[in-house]
């Protein structure tokens, strides 16, 4: 019996390897793992979204119709992520590291920084994968808002860049507002 245990054990350790192995590898090169979320012990705000390419595509199918513009645009989506973390005294510190970190490997794994704005108590950064000149495969925006929160979103598709604006008002993120309407300007 104690042979029969061991021998699961061993297939199991296997198997989670090759799914591990097979899952690294059907990751799309925009998606970015931020880890685990917890709210601030003060009892702050956490909020998660997670959309992926089922409900996205749905969505696109209903704008289709009114809005064919966007549902071109979601159809080339495959994953929406965004966090919200409450800050406070105890969680601070700990966000700040984990945006720096992020940062840093995103600048070591080539993604381009397209923009870093710090003011006062404030600080964005916004990153672009693309593949040459014909799509942005991801888009990684990190921001410390003061001590009010700390937010995270990666968005992953195959993206027409012309198309960034539309993502910033469907999705309310400004600083993609404003990078859109500025690749319209060109």
């Amino acid at each position: 019996m104690k042979q029969f245990t061991r021998h699961t054990l061993m297939l199991a350790a296997i198997s989670a390897l090759a799914t591990t192995g097979i899952c690294a590898e059907n990751t799309p090169p925009g998606y970015i793992d931020f880890g685990k979320f917890s709210p601030p012990a003060s009892g702050g705000e956490l909020v998660e979204v997670h959309i992926k390419s089922n409900l996205i595509s749905m969505v696109a199918r209903l704008a289709e119709k009114h809005e064919p513009e966007v549902a071109e645009l979601l159809r080339g989506l495959h994953l929406v992520r965004v966090n919200v973390i409450g800050l406070d005294d105890g969680n601070r510190a700990e966000m700040e590291k984990r945006v720096k970190k992020l940062r840093s490997e995103l600048d070591a794994q080539g993604w381009e920084r397209i923009v870093t704005a710090q003011k006062k108590d404030e600080d964005v950064g916004v990153y672009l994968k693309t593949r040459g000149e014909e799509a942005v495969e991801g888009v990684v925006v990190t921001v410390i808002q003061g001590n009010h929160e700390a937010v995270f979103i990666n968005i992953v598709g195959n993206i027409k860049p012309e198309k960034i604006a539309v993502i910033g008002e469907r999705f309310n993120i400004e600083p993609l507002k404003k990078i859109g309407q500025a690749v319209e300007k060109k």
